[in-house]
Formats: C-alpha cells, structure tokens, sequence
C-alpha cells in the first residue's frame, strides 16, 4: 500500500466521473513517484479506440484514462530506472518478473490485466479529486492529464529527440499496427497482405508492409479518406467493403494472401480474412471488440491455417518504440500523416473526433 504524502502537484485531467458519460476536465492532485515510479509531465498523449471503448463500460469511479502518453520525466522514485530530463514515451505496463516477462514478451505478462486494465484505487492511487482517491494506473500511467504516474518498465526512454505528438502512438496503436507486421508475421517481399481497418492500427500495419517490402498490399475500409491515405501510405490495392464483397475482391485481385490483419474485430469480417488465406497462411488478429467469432475450422485445418492474437505487437517496447523512431527519422514511417492535434483543453472536442471516427489519431497537446 502506499502511503500518500502530503506534498501533492496539481495538474488537470479528463476524469470519467459518471457511467456512460464522457470524461471532463478537472483539477486533480498527483502524489510523488515511489519505488521504481516516475512522474512524467505529458506533452502529448493520443487517444486511442481502446479508451473509448473501455470509458462506456468501466464502472470503478472517478476515473482517468489516457494510454499513448510522451512527455519529459520530472521526478523519480528512489528505485527508477530513468533520470530526469529524459523525454520518454509510455506504454503497457508488465511485471517484469514473469515467464513471458522473463522471455521478454512483456505484452503476455501473467499480469497484464490486473496491471493495464484494473487501475489503482484508494490509497493505492496516484491521483486526488477534491480529496478523494482517483482511479488511475490505466496501461501503468492514466495519461489524460498533464502529469502522469508511470513505472520504470512502462516509460521508454529516447535517446532521438521527436516531436512528443509523433511520439504518443508509438506507445500503443503504431506500435502494435507496425510490430504485427515485422514482429510477427515476418512477410517475405514476395508476400502479400490484406490489412482490414484502415484506422489508426491497421494504416500502420499497410507502412509496416510497406518497410517489409510486400509485394502486394490490400487496404480494406468503408470509408473513402481512408482508403486514399493507406494508398498514400504504402498500399498498392484498396477496396470498398459496402460496395462489393471484400473477400470476392481480395481473391480476384491475389489469388489468396499470404498473411492478414484484422483490426475491426468484427466476427463476419475475421471469418472473411480467413478465407481470403493461402495455404499455411496466417492471420493476425489485432482489434479488440466482439469476444467470440464464428470461424471455418474445416478451411484452417485443410489449409494449415493460423489464427493468431496479437498483442501491442509483440513488443519488447525499451527495443521497438526506439525502432519506430529511428524509422521515423528516416522518413519510412511518415506519423504526421496520421496525427490530428487538439489543445490539451479541447479535450472534448478530441474525445469526440475519436468516438465519430472523424480523425484517424487525435492527439491532445499540452501547451507550456
């Protein structure tokens, strides 16, 4: 348990304080960082479909979200592993002390869900409210505000400077996109792909394809900005799911994949994707949404198929996010193609970009 400390930083946040409800903008106070933690004044943080989602469900209130957090640490902990002055990008929180930790695949922790989704409450949190106990911790770091609580294992460091609203997405949705891709399904450039969801993760799962060199790059999305942009970004082939059957126009123009992404979670669509597979091909499932999906287990079986969840990537995120940026710098992962930024107190105008699908990665700023 922590104890709470009687010198306190006030700073703002989105705070979710009723269910159903969007979140709004308060005063709060943050405790000093302990043990191996950080305080982190965030710069920028992304708002990310997984926010959005989770907030119409969440019931442990008041609470702050945020998962895509960058800024510059402050302060530390007795036991941190970072140094003030380090400008870092947040992610997902993992125990660091467990098989899949220890076999550095931290986005398997045993741990994950207690860590990344639960969040801390009373005395444990980091946050006050008028007093009382915020629930925080989400991901390892509740980043709608601007200052967050991390760990040591959740705050990479970079040693290549980069615009902090570049930076957000790399702690979760290009991250994932772009690690499915090279982490995971490895394509070969002789390969093709099918990305379905041209948001925020799958259009960085088409410039992973793209950095793969793949031969064939299929983009399927409804809506036509999107459909342009993945081109733009590195698709060699896009199709309209609402105006022709996607799977029909994925095998005329292929003959089959080698690999797909799912980034819709959507049942019919995932049992789509599968079909659109070649013999031993793989699909990599990367949305969060429908719990359960109908899928054509005689096709898998006869095709050697592999159905595949994905999580942040397979990132080890102290090696990729560092990655990231390096290809970034080098012109191969153009982020600011996705990013739409808001003023940190335009927060509800960004909060309701995300929910409408308006903007592919809103992006709020803090201005200092």
């Amino acid at each position: 348990m922590v104890a709470y400390d009687h010198r306190m930083l006030n700073a703002r946040a989105a705070v979710l304080l009723d269910p159903g409800a969007d979140p709004q903008l308060a005063e709060v106070q943050v405790r000093e960082p302990v043990g191996d933690e950080v305080l982190v004044r965030i710069d920028a943080v992304g708002i990310c479909h997984t926010d959005v989602s989770v907030a119409s469900w969440f019931r442990k209130l008041p609470m702050v979200f945020g998962h895509e957090g960058a800024g510059t640490v402050v302060a530390v902990g007795r036991d941190a592993q970072r140094r003030i002055g380090e400008q870092v990008v947040l992610t997902f929180a993992s125990c660091g002390s467990c098989a899949n930790c220890a076999a550095q695949r931290p986005a398997y922790c045993d741990h994950a869900t207690d860590l990344n989704m639960r969040g801390r409450r009373g005395e444990s949190s980091a946050l006050r409210l008028d007093g009382a106990p915020v629930t925080d911790g989400f991901f390892g770091q509740s980043s709608f505000a601007t200052y967050a609580i991390a760990g040591s294992r959740n705050a990479v460091a970079l040693s290549d400077p980069i615009d902090p609203a570049l930076a957000a997405p790399l702690g979760c949705s290009v991250q994932t996109g772009v690690g499915a891709v090279l982490t995971v399904l490895r394509p070969q450039r002789s390969d093709s792909i099918v990305v379905f969801g041209a948001g925020a993760v799958g259009l960085s799962a088409v410039m992973g394809a793209r950095i793969a060199g793949c031969r064939t790059i299929v983009a399927v999305d409804p809506i036509e900005q999107r459909r342009t942009l993945a081109t733009e970004l590195g698709a060699t082939a896009t199709i309209d799911p609402a105006a022709s059957d996607a799977a029909a126009a994925v095998l005329e123009l292929t003959g089959g994949v080698s690999t797909a992404v799912d980034t819709t979670a959507r049942p019919d669509v995932i049992a789509s994707a599968v079909g659109v597979l070649r013999t031993r091909g793989t699909l990599a499932l990367l949305g969060l949404g429908a719990m359960t999906a109908e899928l054509p287990v005689a096709l898998i079986m006869a095709k050697g198929l592999t159905v595949r969840g994905v999580v942040e990537g397979d990132s080890e995120p102290h090696a990729f996010i560092p990655r990231l940026v390096r290809l970034y710098s080098t012109g191969e992962l153009p982020l600011e193609r996705l990013v739409t930024t808001y003023a940190f107190d335009d927060f509800t105008g960004a909060w309701a970009a995300a929910k409408s699908g308006e903007v592919i990665k809103p992006v709020l700023v803090t201005e200092r």
